[in-house]
């Protein structure tokens, strides 16, 4: 966006709302720097320019006759392209369904957030069918990070990461099953919400893993993951995971911060296997919020592994008849990961759903004693593009197995978390999970707000861009 238009979603609202600046004026500027840059980037796989136009000029017009305006009046976004988006193709990351007839309507948040003033500007790149940590697809190209284009953004929603990075849009939506918001959230220094499993309808997106899929959105501010989650909000049976749970707005709390919380700090597994510069981010971010308990929770590995059971044998089932009919239109590591789900032994996937409910008690306990747990959102910063294997404790390991190790057990059990970014100037980026109770998203984002205060998010330009 030019740099004499208001650049986060709040400011813009309140300008088109106090007719400062029009919605269309808004939306052409994000799109010229769409069509300028986003070469370099791939953010985008659809640009719905005539669409977002003419939603702009409604919110223009509704201000011209005195209409009230929504939360987001005017404020451009983007959708990961699995959430439906009328007239267009699913493609959900794939060459496969990019072929599907096209949507007939929108998934509900995309008219959630229409209904709140919102200008849609496209579909954004993402990980083949969402199994994906890297941010690279083999059909449309990678999604690569605005802060050193050498490097991945992380996935799957590695284009919706990108795009609000890269100045494109203030904020945007994403999914998350194991990591999926919180990864991309940290590599490219963005805040990030995994609300709890449930409370978010994911109704028109197209699906990974049922039992851990998650939606939610990636912002510049905690003051925007607010705004745009408070819009979202609200329960729908044609999700029947969707919580019946009434709306909570948590945009008139992040300003009490953490003040009267009880903060841990996440030790044992969370403290193996990431660089030095990950755990210094974690130490950061406890030293500014005065957290001096940790807190070693019991059976975490048994919890990744039963998440990534889970997710392989969800995935896969939902994708057999597609690898019977189109193996070579997969993307061949997607592909390979589908088919070992296949083979799986169905008590396997029984055990792991039946240790779900024992991690439940788990955590359970655990947050009985603290209201909020901080721990690193990825053991590294962004890897380079391509790069397929991490050298982390003098030992080399798998990238993509080892990139959600952290986020795995959380979602696991579908609590909900923000995503934090922690940044030393010139520095890439690194990433805090601030982790609270079922349906206390309202903890999460105090917590990050604090954090925001605290200026633990050096933004700038980094030492290799």
């Amino acid at each position: 966006m030019s740099a004499a238009l208001p650049a986060s979603a709040s400011a813009i609202a309140q300008a088109v709302a106090r007719g400062e600046v029009s919605a269309e004026e808004i939306a052409e500027a994000a799109l010229d720097r769409i069509a300028a840059r986003d070469g370099e980037i791939g953010a985008f796989t659809d640009v719905t320019r005539a669409r977002a136009l003419s939603e702009a000029q409604a919110v223009d017009r509704a201000r011209a006759e005195g209409q009230p305006l929504g939360p987001l009046a005017g404020v451009p976004y983007a959708v990961k392209n699995l959430y439906a988006i009328a007239g267009l193709s699913t493609r959900a990351g794939s060459k496969i369904s990019a072929a599907d007839l096209p949507a007939q309507d929108d998934a509900l948040l995309v008219t959630r957030m229409a209904a709140a003033g919102a200008v849609l500007l496209g579909a954004l790149n993402m990980g083949e069918y969402a199994y994906d940590f890297t941010g690279e697809n083999a059909h449309y190209g990678p999604s690569r990070n605005p802060l050193d284009t050498r490097r991945m953004t992380g996935g799957s929603s590695g284009g919706s990461a990108a795009a609000v990075a890269a100045g494109f849009v203030p904020v945007s939506l994403g999914s998350d099953t194991n990591g999926s918001i919180r990864v991309p959230a940290a590599f490219c220094g963005l805040y990030g919400l995994k609300p709890t499993y449930g409370r978010l309808p994911r109704t028109g997106t197209f699906p990974f893993c049922d039992s851990l899929d998650h939606v939610g959105p990636f912002a510049r501010s905690v003051a925007d993951l607010a705004r745009v989650y408070d819009a979202l909000q609200g329960h729908d049976a044609s999700d029947p995971v969707c919580a019946r749970r009434p709306i909570a707005p948590v945009s008139p709390e992040i300003a009490k911060g953490h003040a009267g919380l009880s903060i841990a700090v996440a030790g044992g597994y969370f403290r193996a296997d990431a660089e030095p510069g990950a755990l210094a981010a974690l130490d950061r971010a406890a030293k500014a919020l005065g957290a001096q308990d940790e807190v070693d929770i019991p059976r975490v590995a048994e919890a990744r592994a039963a998440a990534f059971l889970i997710t392989n044998a969800e995935g896969s089932a939902l994708h057999l008849e597609r690898l019977r009919r189109r193996p070579a239109d997969f993307d061949p590591d997607t592909r390979d990961r589908f088919l070992a789900g296949a083979l799986l032994p169905a008590s396997w996937y029984i055990a792991a759903q039946r240790f779900r409910r024992v991690f439940e008690d788990t955590m359970a306990e655990v947050l009985a004693r603290a209201d909020v747990i901080l721990a690193p959102s990825a053991p590294t910063s962004a890897p380079l593009l391509g790069q397929k294997t991490l050298s982390i404790g003098g030992k080399d390991v798998p990238l993509r197995a080892h990139m959600g190790i952290y986020t795995q057990p959380i979602s696991f059990v579908g609590l909900p978390v923000a995503a934090v970014p922690i940044r030393e100037a010139g520095a890439l980026p690194y990433g805090v999970q601030v982790i609270a109770a079922p349906w206390r998203e309202d903890l999460c984002l105090r917590v990050a707000a604090s954090l925001e205060a605290a200026g633990l998010d050096a933004s700038g330009p980094t030492t290799s861009t």
